[in-house]
């Protein structure tokens, strides 16, 4: 079949869906990348051209096509332990904290592959003697039900934990034999702390119901223009607890947003204990 490019009409088109889908912004340099992922579907779907899979998704009947397409252009590359200090407050700053009610909700609301939520509770077994007397729930949602699912499975390739203490990945991993040798599998004592979740970071609300401790979204809003990225701000800090904390990427920054966090040091914000929380 022959492929037809991709015009500025249709591109323009794309991009609006995808903004008022899931806020990404798709700037002119990413038409190239949006070609080379929606080629693929083009040809599985037989058809001749953009057009024709932009109707396809938009139109009605489209909404499984639909979340393909967002599949395709939200993915989110990550890794175990990434920006550790986020962890190291979670674990020297935070957790003392709570040890006094030992309650404690994570919500990992850009969870893409698992990495994140997995790493959450890996830093929690470590740092809690008693953790099966503890409450404690790590949300873990992303936009992508295809990342969701392999996140669910907890199972990855030997070579995502190559660079971590190997004491730290016979703790927290089962070893693959036979057919998943060469690939490794979060134990359950681990994956049972995490509860996974498609959430569209878009909705006005969120299917939150107990206020939460801490919020990492983190490397996200850099797809995001800045109404968006301050109309997320406000949500997640209607969620959180007073006192709550939220983690944001490292090439990420509040200061030309308008928000309610208080800066406590580069990429970690705090609601004020004053204010009330309304989940």
């Amino acid at each position: 079949m022959m492929m037809t490019t991709l015009t500025d009409k249709e591109f323009e088109l794309f991009k609006h869906l995808i903004y008022q889908q899931v806020g990404i912004t798709l700037d002119v340099p990413k038409k190239t990348l949006l070609v080379s992922r929606l080629g693929k579907r083009l040809r599985e779907l037989n058809l001749s051209s953009y057009q024709a899979y932009y109707d396809c998704v938009s139109g009605k009947g489209g909404e499984d096509e639909l979340m393909k397409l967002l599949d395709l252009v939200s993915t989110n590359k990550t890794d175990f332990f990434r920006e550790p200090g986020h962890f190291d407050f979670l674990r020297d700053q935070i957790l003392p904290e709570v040890k006094s009610t030992r309650t404690l909700r994570i919500w990992s609301s850009a969870s893409s592959s698992g990495e994140e939520p997995y790493t959450i509770a890996m830093t929690l077994s470590d740092a809690i003697a008693d953790i099966k007397r503890w409450d404690i729930k790590i949300l873990a949602s992303d936009i992508s039900t295809r990342v969701l699912a392999k996140a669910a499975s907890g199972i990855y390739e030997e070579e995502r934990v190559s660079q971590l203490p190997k004491d730290l990945v016979q703790r927290h991993f089962l070893c693959g034999k036979g057919a998943q040798a060469g690939k490794l599998q979060v134990r359950p004592q681990i994956a049972g702390l995490v509860a996974f979740r498609r959430i569209n970071l878009m909705d006005p609300t969120f299917p939150i119901r107990s206020p939460l401790d801490v919020i990492f979204c983190r490397n996200v809003m850099i797809y995001f223009d800045r109404p968006t990225q301050g109309r997320l701000m406000e949500k997640f800090f209607r969620y959180l607890r007073p006192g709550g904390y939220l983690f944001i990427g490292h090439s990420e920054s509040l200061q030309w947003i308008d928000h309610q966090f208080t800066y406590l040091r580069p990429t970690i914000y705090q609601k004020p204990v004053s204010v009330k929380s309304e989940a």
